[in-house]
């Protein structure tokens, strides 16, 4: 998972939900990760098409969100599912991806400060950053945002003519109890309790 942390943006940009119009400037920071990498295992750039389903089918449930800097999409995060087991609902894998151009202006922690704001109020307990190894910029992100490290998974993804390790670390996102509500889902919270979430990180990029 790419990340950026260290300098202060300065700039104007806005933390805010995905549309599908936020699709094509997605796909430009994602495709160079498909192609040019083993961060995803993924290993063909998704069409157009595809990726807005990806993006309107999880904000039914959970938060997808982009940085705009200057009309331009610098970066975005989401809250992928975890498993299909009903057991696992409380369970997410968050991600988050930053245009090369936007790397350590603090974009990554505004959005991940939104993201988890939002999990938060939703009822999720745990999240797993799943992060293809190496990757120490990711690691030391993630260990900074609070995430602890579990285990590797070695030599589980094969891509570009090599085998790849991948590390999984946990976050806390509420505590551990007996008996937990399900989760809310994304649309179903009101627009009144988001928008507090997203301009205080927003207000994050300016400092």
């Amino acid at each position: 998972i790419p990340i950026a942390i260290g300098k202060k943006i300065k700039m104007a940009g806005n933390i805010r939900v995905a549309t599908k119009d936020d699709t094509v400037g997605m796909l430009e920071i994602y495709a160079p990760f498909i192609l040019n990498s083993g961060i995803r295992q993924e290993t063909e750039v998704p069409s157009v098409e595809e990726f807005q389903k990806r993006i309107i089918s999880n904000l039914e449930e959970r938060p997808w969100l982009v940085c705009e800097i200057s009309n331009e999409i610098a970066g975005y995060a989401y809250a992928g599912k975890h498993r299909d087991r009903k057991g696992y609902q409380w369970c997410t894998e968050p991600s988050v991806y930053i245009s090369e151009k936007y790397f350590g202006l603090g974009v990554a922690i505004a959005l991940y400060r939104s993201l988890f704001d939002i999990l938060k109020i939703q009822g999720y307990i745990n999240a797993y950053a799943v992060i293809t190894l190496p990757n120490n910029r990711s690691i030391a992100f993630h260990k900074k945002f609070g995430f602890e490290y579990l285990t590797t998974y070695k030599k589980i993804g094969y891509k570009l003519g090599q085998w790849h390790d991948v590390g999984w670390m946990q976050y806390e996102v509420n505590p551990h109890k007996e008996d937990p509500g399900d989760p809310m889902k994304f649309l179903q919270i009101d627009k009144r309790v988001i928008d507090p979430i997203l301009t205080k990180s927003t207000a994050m990029l300016k400092k």
